[in-house]
């Protein structure tokens, strides 16, 4: 089943809010790793934003799943990407 990277982007003035919320954030993305739906997920060091790892059928099921985040309810998400991945050696790959 494909992989998809999704990133987000966020900006320093969302930090207090994102704090507030990430209990519920993490909620959200804990609910989707039990499921089998994400498989990894945590933010850049440097405040920047994140990055999740979805298995998932295709990219309309990982951007329906999207605004369901409670940071993206709250509009904390600056800009998000989604692309494909396709890793061919390590812990994600199916050789």
């Amino acid at each position: 089943m494909p992989i998809f990277a999704v990133h987000y982007t966020y900006t320093h003035e969302t930090f207090p809010a994102r704090q507030e919320n990430r209990p519920a954030h993490r909620a959200f993305l804990n609910n989707l790793v039990d499921e089998g739906t994400i498989l990894t997920s945590g933010p850049y060091t440097d405040g920047t934003g994140a990055l999740i790892l979805f298995r998932a059928e295709n990219i309309e099921t990982v951007e329906k799943l999207l605004p369901e985040d409670p940071f993206a309810q709250l509009g904390l998400i600056e800009d998000k990407r989604v692309v494909e991945w396709l890793p061919v050696m390590g812990t994600f790959s199916e050789e």
